[in-house]
């Protein structure tokens, strides 16, 4: 239940006032068919929807990151930042310290701990940095005030207020990143309801601050997203250069077998099973030096998280790097 409205605040919406600090969101035609709407659809107290989101203070700042061009870096630019021995040392300290969470994960779920363990690092370096906005905040800013992508912030404005009831929280006090995302894991609303576990069955999916429920979450995430137990992930590869640029615009789709591939110019630099499904992707390791790898069935899960193949193959090596930090007599 959304946490009830003080006599004040009350007063305030019976004048059709909000607080001063929400008034962004006040008389606005667009927010007041927004709450009708998702009121009739969910069976939510219209009232106490509106109070949730008078309560928001919409964030020029937020805006202003949106607005920011995209400029993607290259591989070699890329993965320092997510392939260092600071993350490998930390996450062998985290799988040595929540050993028995992970394995259990594993076993139930199918999914590598090291790979459950690096996602956890990537995205938040271990739960150190979540974010410091409201995500009601964050959410309800691009929702409203940003029409590029307001469909989609609109949805995952409901699945948190949906959440937070189911949750029994105050949907005020959730803390996240600019775009919502929330979490050790960095779960959209979206995902937390569909994914999210609450790993030690206490009644709450907490992924701020229990690790328990954390790495069952990453787990059962990648899980119903096809992780396969005990596939391999990448294989190198080489290719002629206009093959490969024309299949790499394909980055995020298995649409063809190793063997329709190899067929086509691809040539694997390793074993690899011919009827697996496969991607060809590009790494510029250097200034106009490129190597070309395909990504198989579990590559493509880790883009089904976050849909970078930068990313995916950053969370490939660093699981490498943790496994190899667990080994005995490693520094």
């Amino acid at each position: 239940m959304l946490k009830r409205l003080s006599l004040a605040a009350s007063l305030l919406i019976a004048l059709g006032q909000a607080p001063a600090h929400a008034a962004s969101l006040a008389g606005r035609a667009d927010v007041d068919a927004y709450i009708d709407q998702i009121s009739r659809q969910h069976g939510l107290n219209r009232d106490e929807v509106r109070a949730t989101l008078l309560a928001a203070d919409t964030k020029p700042s937020i805006l202003a990151i949106f607005d920011k061009p995209a400029t993607g870096r290259p591989w070699y630019r890329f993965r320092p930042s997510f392939v260092n021995d600071g993350l490998a040392r930390q996450g062998a300290a985290f799988w040595a310290k929540h050993a028995e969470l992970l394995q259990s994960a594993s076993q139930i779920y199918g999914v590598d701990p090291a790979m459950i363990v690096a996602i956890i690092g990537m995205e938040t370096g271990y739960g150190r940095n979540t974010g410091s906005f409201r995500v009601l905040d964050a959410l309800a800013t691009v929702a409203f005030d940003y029409p590029r992508r307001a469909s989609y912030f609109q949805q995952e404005l409901t699945e948190f207020l949906l959440l937070a009831k189911e949750e029994r929280r105050d949907p005020t006090e959730f803390k996240g990143s600019y775009a919502g995302a929330m979490g050790w894991p960095q779960f959209m609303p979206s995902s937390f309801r569909k994914w999210a576990v609450d790993g030690d069955a206490d009644g709450h999916r907490d992924i701020w601050g229990n690790p328990a429920d954390v790495i069952a979450s990453v787990a059962y995430y990648f899980q119903q997203h096809g992780w396969q137990r005990g596939g391999e992930m990448v294989v190198a590869a080489t290719a002629p250069k206009d093959l490969a640029d024309r299949l790499a615009q394909d980055k995020f789709n298995l649409h063809y077998t190793v063997a329709e591939l190899h067929a086509m110019g691809v040539t694997p630099g390793g074993a690899v099973d011919e009827q697996a499904r496969a991607v060809l992707f590009p790494l510029e390791v250097a200034p106009g030096e490129v190597e070309y790898w395909l990504g198989l069935q579990n590559f493509y899960t880790v883009t089904r998280y976050n849909k970078s193949t930068l990313y995916a193959m950053a969370a490939h090596q660093l699981a490498d790097a943790i496994r190899q930090r667990r080994q005995p007599g490693a520094q």
